[in-house]
């Protein structure tokens, strides 16, 4: 299994408050990674990252070998890598098919074309609604879009940031499931969740992030029988 995402000593800081301490990850090709977390604990920060939202003081970041470190986020793109950022981020006053097509700005109309035609099968509802106003969509339909944009790219990588945060339990249920059938059909992910009960069962392997640092890794399994990530994340 080759890797397709390594992080090595990664640190970043906002002024002079440092919110990544040096931590180091890897995603191998055919992966659900996820990195699981409290809030503040600087999960965000390093989707952000590595998607060149942000430059960090120290570290490397390599995708499919190639550094990343200094790369505009559009660029990160077009190497094969999307991110579904927290909160959505979808165009308010844009269609669902507008929002969908400003996903695929790197790509000819004819590929564009085809990937839409997934999207479509993959979110039936946004086929329904092609038409409506983005911001008018329920919460869930909105993660949806998000996720539909994200693919447009084609991505080897999909990172997904909070992509159940707000939404009813039968819709988190539903957005997971999407998730793991996307991994199936073969796109690598690298997921940051709250929810860690449903991150934790679908994922491969997985890292815990407190205040900056990573504080426990193995294999997603492993991680869900573990008496402190129980006792810190299951409510047990």
């Amino acid at each position: 299994m080759s890797t397709m995402l390594k992080v090595s000593d990664l640190k970043v800081h906002y002024g002079s408050i440092q919110a990544i301490k040096g931590i180091s990850f890897e995603v191998n090709e055919g992966e659900i990674v996820t990195m699981i977390g409290a809030n503040g604990a600087g999960k965000s920060t390093t989707m952000n990252t590595v998607a060149g939202l942000l430059k960090p003081t120290e570290g490397s970041i390599e995708f499919l070998g190639k550094s990343l470190i200094g790369i505009a986020p559009h660029k990160v793109v077009n190497e094969g890598m999307a991110l579904c950022p927290e909160g959505r981020r979808i165009f308010q006053h844009l269609t669902v098919l507008e929002n969908l097509e400003m996903g695929a700005y790197t790509r000819t109309k004819e590929e564009a074309d085809e990937t839409l035609q997934k999207v479509y099968d993959l979110f039936p509802r946004l086929k329904e609604r092609y038409k409506q106003i983005a911001g008018t969509l329920s919460g869930g339909e909105q993660q949806m879009l998000a996720m539909g944009r994200g693919l447009m790219s084609d991505p080897r990588l999909l990172m997904l940031d909070e992509p159940s945060m707000g939404l009813a339990p039968i819709l988190v249920d539903q957005i997971f499931e999407i998730i793991h059938n996307l991994n199936k059909a073969g796109t690598t992910i690298l997921l940051v969740e709250q929810n860690a009960q449903m991150a934790l069962s679908i994922a491969t392997r997985a890292y815990v992030l407190e205040t900056g640092r990573i504080t426990l890794e193995g294999p997603a399994s492993e991680l869900m029988d573990n008496e402190e990530v129980r006792k810190a994340y299951l409510g047990d």
